[in-house]
């Protein structure tokens, strides 16, 4: 899956859930994916803007998660994914990449 099709499902997920009241940013093999989640809806763009939580992956390792074949606890621990900055806001993203 390329990171407009990874794009595309989260745009279709934000819009599903409610705001929760900050930035998110995704770092996918180099590529940004924000969530601003500060205003009235979630709004999913790819500007490198200052997040509150800064979650650090590769696409295969995203997609894993994305299908629930990897626990996100796991894959953190594993290191194969790095959070920086609000871990409280990365524990409210499972709505966001199922």
């Amino acid at each position: 899956m390329n990171i407009e099709s990874i794009l595309t499902a989260i745009k279709t997920q934000a819009a599903n859930v409610a705001p929760f009241g900050a930035k998110l940013k995704f770092v996918i093999s180099d590529q940004i994916i924000l969530i601003d989640g500060s205003g009235d809806q979630n709004i999913v763009s790819q500007n490198d803007e200052e997040a509150a939580c800064t979650i650090s992956t590769d696409a295969d390792t995203f997609m894993q998660l994305k299908n629930g074949e990897l626990n996100p606890m796991m894959a953190v621990m594993s290191g194969k994914i790095k959070i920086k900055g609000d871990m409280g806001l990365a524990m409210k993203l499972q709505s966001l990449v199922q």
